[in-house]
């Protein structure tokens, strides 16, 4: 059975380790530094990194390619983005690839930028692999896409399997709860939720993967729809009747400003 681990690299990022034991071969998701890596692949030897699963060109995300690439042998998979350099195959929307025996399925998720894909695995416990589109409680800024890009991208997400793992790349819980809770302030699953991943970070524990159920409890995002959430955006931005795009942009441009 393939473990992931996360590496955790610059002040709030992480690269994704997936670890197969009967080939001794891993991948990796994002890996914006190539030293978490090679570090972990010191410290285990016998091992051999295989697959290097880009999610978009941002350089947080693709740091290390290049150099694990040429350490390592290790094959690039990225989306069409002329950005990604060392990328050897290019992944589209619908594709199925296998990475350590596991079926991928590519979806194309453009808001954060436009050509972001994400990888989701379809299993009795599902996996996902967000990048910076949908993070925990929260999502990714808007530097290509449009809001209705995003909006639209992050619909597709939230109707995978509620059971599914979401691993996206940066350790943002806590603010993204904080967040929604002046969005939603009368949500007790928001009020749970940032009282428990309060209590893991200040135990120095990260708070990923979320489970996508528990984010379309406690998502704003995920949420645009939901008439507590729109009535907080339209009295805030003074409008009364606001279309999904119109919520999904004030409340974006809101979370910009928090």
């Amino acid at each position: 059975m393939v473990r992931i681990d996360a590496l955790p690299a610059f002040q709030d990022n992480y690269i994704w380790l997936l670890q197969d034991p009967t080939t001794r071969r891993i991948a990796v998701v994002d890996p914006g530094d190539a030293t978490p890596v090679l570090v972990w692949l010191e410290a285990n030897p016998g091992w051999q990194l295989a697959d290097i699963l880009i999610t978009h060109h941002h350089a947080d995300h693709i740091g290390g390619a290049e150099t694990l690439k040429r350490t390592t042998g290790a094959q690039v998979l990225g989306p069409d983005d002329e950005r990604i350099p060392a990328r050897d195959v290019t992944l589209h929307d619908g594709e199925s690839i296998e990475v350590l025996g596991c079926a991928f399925r590519i979806l194309e998720v453009p808001g954060h930028t436009r050509s972001h894909i994400a990888y989701f695995h379809a299993a009795a416990q599902p996996w996902l692999f967000c990048g910076d589109t949908l993070f925990a409680a929260g999502c990714g800024r808007l530097f290509e896409g449009t809001p209705g890009q995003m909006r639209r991208s992050l619909e597709r997400l939230a109707g995978l399997p509620g059971t599914t793992l979401v691993y996206c790349s940066h350790e943002y819980t806590l603010s993204n709860l904080r967040f929604a809770q002046v969005v939603e302030p009368d949500n007790p699953a928001i009020a749970r939720r940032l009282a428990e991943v309060t209590a893991w970070r200040n135990a120095g524990s990260g708070s990923l993967p979320s489970e996508l159920a528990l984010e379309r409890k406690t998502n704003p995002f995920l949420r645009t729809g939901e008439t507590s959430v729109k009535e907080r955006v339209a009295r805030r931005c003074g409008q009364s009747l606001l279309d999904p795009d119109q919520v999904f942009a004030e409340l974006r441009a809101w979370k910009d400003n928090f």
